[in-house]
C-alpha cells in the first residue's frame, strides 16, 4: 500500500487547517469539487509554499531544483493544483513531460518528493479522502516525469539542463489565481 501510495505524485500539493476547516465527510459537501473541499485558494498556497519549502531542504531531491526559478515554479505549481481540482484557475505552464525534460529524474526521487508532499499534506490535517483523490489525480504525471529507471535519490542535475525562464514580475505580483472580479464575469458567461 505505501508503495502504491509513493507511487502517486506530483511537484507538486495541499493545505492545512485552512483546509482542513473547509473538508467534510457529509454527502452534501463532497458534492463540492475538491479543490472547494480543500480550502481553495488559501489552502492551496499555504500548502504548496510549505512542500517547496520541505522539497528544497530534503537531500534527496533538492539538487533537481538547483536551477529552477522558485517563484515560476511556485506560481505554475499553485495554478496546476487549482486547476487540477476544480478550482477556477487554467493552467498554463508548460506540459510535465517538456518541464521535467533532460533532468534525469529517478523513480526514488519521484518517490521522495511524493513522501514529502504527504508529509505536508499530514501536516495540514488534509482527510484522507482528500489526499487519496489528489494524489490519484496526479499520478498519471509520473510517467512524464521519470527518466530515469533507478531507486537513486540525490542525484545531481545534468549540467547541460536549461531551466524555463523567469516569469515577468508583473505576472508573479498578478498570482496565479484569477481575481474573483474576473471569476464573477466568466460566470455571467
Amino acid at each position: 500500500m505505501r508503495k502504491l501510495l509513493l507511487s502517486l505524485l506530483l511537484t507538486c500539493s495541499i493545505v492545512g487547517e485552512v483546509l482542513a476547516q473547509g473538508a467534510s465527510s457529509s454527502s452534501g459537501e463532497q458534492k463540492k469539487t475538491l479543490y472547494e473541499r480543500l480550502g481553495g485558494e488559501a489552502a492551496i498556497s499555504a500548502v504548496v509554499d510549505d512542500f517547496a519549502q520541505r522539497v528544497l531542504a530534503d537531500p534527496r531531491i533538492n539538487q533537481k531544483f538547483a536551477k529552477s526559478n522558485a517563484p515560476r515554479l511556485l506560481y505554475f505549481l499553485k495554478q496546476q493544483i487549482c486547476a487540477a481540482t476544480g478550482g477556477p484557475c487554467k493552467y498554463e505552464g508548460r506540459d510535465m513531460q517538456t518541464a521535467h525534460r533532460n533532468m534525469g529524474i529517478t523513480n526514488g526521487e519521484f518517490n521522495a518528493l511524493v513522501e514529502d508532499l504527504v508529509a505536508t499534506l499530514n501536516k495540514f490535517n488534509v482527510p484522507k479522502p482528500e489526499q487519496d483523490e489528489l494524489l490519484g489525480i496526479l499520478a498519471p504525471m509520473r510517467s512524464q516525469i521519470v527518466e530515469v529507471q533507478s531507486d537513486a535519490t540525490g542525484t545531481p542535475l545534468p549540467a547541460d539542463f536549461k531551466p524555463a525562464p523567469p516569469l515577468p514580475e508583473k505576472k508573479i505580483k498578478a498570482g496565479p489565481f484569477p481575481k474573483k472580479n474576473q471569476r464573477k464575469m466568466k460566470a455571467r458567461r
